[in-house]
């Protein structure tokens, strides 16, 4: 099972949407490791950073990571942004972690 495109985008599990576009969607992560933690997803499906492609969707992508990216830097001081890639991929669907503070279990 693929949580995003399974759970997430069909709306089997309920999210608390940040931004989205047709192409975007931006939500709080379901289980955070961060007191503040966005999960940004293409969706339409894509298996990671290095096989994207559609130059289109690049830049609706980034401006969405950038869009909330800017909303929790302005609001908490700072931002990080994750992507992983390989064995550190849990989930095989391209998204990128906005992420704020310091990790919840360390």
């Amino acid at each position: 099972m693929n949580f995003y495109r399974d759970l997430v985008l069909p709306k089997k599990i309920e999210v608390n949407t940040v931004f989205e576009t047709e192409t975007v969607l931006a939500y709080h992560h379901t289980k955070p490791s961060y007191p503040v933690h966005i999960v940004v997803i293409p969706k339409a499906f894509v298996d990671n950073l290095l096989v994207l492609e559609d130059e289109v969707l690049t830049l609706e992508l980034v401006n969405a990571v950038k869009i909330v990216a800017k909303e929790v830097t302005q609001t908490h001081g700072a931002a990080k942004i994750i992507t992983n890639l390989g064995a550190y991929q849990d989930s095989k669907h391209l998204h990128f972690h906005v992420i704020s503070g310091k990790p919840l279990n360390s």
